[in-house]
């Protein structure tokens, strides 16, 4: 059964009441009721109570679903109460209470809440199907196609059936259904919620297990869905089962704090009150006190706590220009900490969170936090998407046309769904699961497009190119971020502008490495399954990852087609292109003759292998020992250097077209089969290479140097292009000499 657990010896919390003795400025309307969801638990957690039977529940379901939708009609709820009391007739909690007490409390949760008819009609039959004998069918025909919808998705499947596997298969349909329809999980959410405020009576081992999978499953869901009211509550009693000591200390702690005769925030709200009267806007100032875990997490963080730690100022307004305007009269007439200011509401939360943040400062040192918002972003801060109704229902000028689309559905749950139907089995979707809704933050990156991609804080290129492009991000070589070139494993920040550069490949393959810098559980799962599939070709990369991380300096790929050493020799090492020109120089009979003239009678010419000149490049020369002429380019770092030096300048100029030699550096991202694509695409451009360096990657990118003989100097502009359309090079120069130092 979905509810097995009776009256709670585990104190409930209250978590972020507002407290009852602070006078509001103005009058309450009656449209925007104000939500106190946990008043329920308020009693329970600073002293004994009587704990009676549950009044006459169903007239509470009402009373609170009039308060947010007064011309509801309530005939789908009369009859669905009907219903599920005769279905439940004779079942009992383990408490001795009839079972139909939980239906009708998980129902008044929603209620109070805001939830819509419809969602409260599914709420009261949600454990029919999964624990009577009604069935689907029957309650699609007495109260239609949604109503049935939202039953099945927190219908549990059955142990019988699924054994181990039940559990982690359950909320993956759960899951499912939320896709088509986050009502479900607001279901789900209240239906836990009251199983964990009536867990007293269980063992403690397993008190503890389902307090595990509500802190990391139940929980993250909630922040998400932005239902904080939920949320909160859920964590306190969370805290009260797995942390039984640091409970009662933060118990302590509130208790104390309420016997103060001082308040630092009751005199705070008191002078916002003035200053805003002053300023003639209207406003609520309440206090909003601090739920045990945050308390708990504030005193770890700053030690001893003071009077202004255990709860915030909340300001309600009526318009979001109200907002600013409240925060520039208490920026103006208070003291303002403003490295504390955050304006979500111009930025939202990914959970639809909304309101300005702020902190002033006492004149004792004490810090005040304060924030600011309007009746609406309260209602939706406190009870998330249940705060929006029903999301599905068609405006009246846009009739639906027959297609239901999602507008709640944010970027994670997005993101959950495509992952989770690639999970290989229940263990790893339960798992991953955990570990994806451990990531509590959202970022947003833009395209190019104008586009954007919702990820978890700490995603890198790799992540934002298999949300982008699915199992097609295989191809992806690299990334330009804002507008530079960045390798995948590039940390993404909020706000960035990822452009992706996909090779035109259709068999390429993605780097084991990837999975290193893999933040999310769809890009994982897609890299998984590819070296899955592939072992053959995973194998090869980890034997050429293995070989480049032996390489403890450059050296020459002798190995590769079409690459020989320069001096013809086998295993010799070619010329550095940054050896100053000083070295021993290639004779000018390596060249066909006429190449280069000098104006030297007799001398032979050398072309420098520092800047390798080709034509049309402009020219000088020098002699060198032996009569020779060496011939730089003018723009190459020798050339000053000798010039300071006082080596004699020679006139040379470009003879007859024919053979030249020049030394290129390739930058490209590290992929496999690079170099044979990079040296068959040089061969193809008729270009003999002579020889080559590829440096040991860093950061996923390599930087290949190669000298090559061609036939004419005609054909260089046409190599590098060659070059550079090489999936994963993304850019190609002649060499340039490193100056030297002195």
């Amino acid at each position: 059964m979905s509810a097995e657990a009776t009256d709670s010896v585990t104190p409930g919390p209250m978590p972020g009441a507002v407290s009852a003795a602070v006078t509001p400025t103005a009058p309450r309307r009656k449209a925007r009721p104000r939500i106190d969801l946990r008043r329920l638990g308020r009693a329970a957690l600073l002293g004994p109570a009587a704990r009676g039977r549950l009044p006459d529940a169903i007239s509470h379901v009402v009373e609170a679903h009039r308060a947010h939708h007064p011309d509801a009609d309530l005939e789908p709820l009369r009859h669905a109460y009907v219903l599920a009391e005769s279905s439940h007739r004779g079942q009992m909690r383990k408490s001795g209470e009839p079972y139909i007490t939980h239906p009708l409390a998980v129902t008044l949760i929603l209620a109070e809440l805001g939830a819509e008819t419809t969602t409260l009609t599914a709420s009261l039959l949600h454990d029919t199907v999964e624990d009577t004998d009604v069935t689907l069918d029957q309650v699609r025909d007495q109260f239609g196609e949604e109503v049935r919808y939202l039953v099945d998705g927190v219908t549990k499947l059955e142990k019988v059936d699924y054994g181990a596997a039940a559990e982690p298969e359950t909320f993956r349909k759960m899951l499912v259904a939320t896709g088509n329809d986050v009502r479900v999980m607001s279901i789900k959410l209240a239906d836990r919620l009251h199983n964990m405020r009536t867990l007293g009576v269980m063992r403690p081992e397993k008190q503890e297990r389902i307090a595990k999978v509500t802190r990391d499953v139940l929980i993250p869901l909630a922040e998400r869905l932005g239902v904080q009211a939920l949320k909160t509550e859920l964590e306190d009693l969370v805290f009260a089962i797995l942390h039984p000591e640091e409970y009662a200390h933060t118990r302590e702690l509130i208790v104390r704090n309420a016997a103060r005769a001082d308040d630092p925030l009751a005199e705070v709200a008191d002078e916002v009150r003035g200053v805003l009267r002053e300023a003639d806007i209207p406003a609520e100032v309440l206090i909003r006190p601090r739920h045990f875990v945050s308390v708990h997490r504030v005193s770890r963080k700053r030690g001893r706590l003071r009077g202004s730690d255990f709860g915030r100022v909340l300001v309600l307004v009526n318009e979001d220009a109200d907002c600013y305007a409240v925060l520039g009269e208490l920026h103006t007439c208070m003291k303002p900490v403003v490295s504390e200011f955050k304006d979500f509401i111009a930025v939202p939360k990914f959970n639809l969170y909304q309101s300005l943040h702020t902190a002033v400062a006492r004149e004792d040192g004490q810090v005040v936090e304060v924030l600011i918002r309007t009746h609406q972003m309260h209602k939706v801060a406190e009870a998330g998407v249940v705060a929006l109704g029903n999301p599905y229902a068609p405006a009246p000028d846009d009739p639906a046309d027959g297609e239901r689309v999602d507008p709640t559905r944010p970027g994670w749950l997005s993101r959950l769904l495509d992952w989770q139907e690639a999970a290989p089995d229940p263990d790893h979707f339960w798992s991953t699961l955990r570990e994806d809704l451990a990531q509590d933050r959202e970022i947003t990156v833009f395209r190019p497009d104008g586009g954007t991609l919702g990820l978890p804080e700490g995603a890198t290129c790799v992540d934002a190119a298999y949300a982008q492009y699915g199992e097609d991000a295989h191809a992806c070589i690299g990334a330009r971020v804002n507008g530079r070139l960045a390798t995948l494993s590039t940390v993404l920040k909020d706000g960035d502008t990822v452009q992706l550069l996909m090779g035109q490949d259709a068999a390429s393959e993605p780097s084991r490495e990837w999975l290193e810098h893999a933040h999310t559980p769809a890009a994982r799962i897609a890299i998984q399954r590819w070296l899955a599939a592939h072992p053959a070709q995973a194998e090869s990369q980890q034997n050429e990852t293995r070989i480049a991380e032996d390489r403890t300096a450059p050296r020459p790929t002798d190995d590769l087609p079409g690459v020989r050493p320069a001096d013809g020799r086998a295993g010799a090492r070619p010329a550095d292109v940054s050896e100053p020109d000083v070295a021993p120089e290639q004779p000018a009979d390596r060249f066909a003759t006429g190449t280069v003239l000098a104006d030297l009678p007799g001398a032979s010419v050398r072309l420098a292998r520092c800047c390798t000149p080709v034509p049309p490049d402009e020219i000088t020369g020098f002699a060198v020992r032996g009569g020779a002429v060496t011939v730089h380019r003018v723009e190459c770092a020798a050339v000053a250097r000798m010039k300071d030096g006082g080596r004699a300048e020679v006139g040379v100029h470009w003879g007859e077209a024919a053979e030249c030699r020049v030394t290129l550096v390739a930058e490209s991202f590290v992929r496999p089969h690079l170099l044979a694509d990079l040296t068959e695409a040089m061969a193809s451009e008729g270009a003999e290479i002579v020889s080559a360096t590829v440096e040991p990657p860093t950061q996923q990118q390599v930087r290949h140097t190669y000298t090559v003989q061609l036939p004419d100097a005609g054909h260089l502009p046409g190599l590098m292009r060659a070059m550079r359309d090489v999936a994963g090079v993304y850019d190609v120069s002649r060499s340039q000499p490193q100056p030297q130092g002195n």
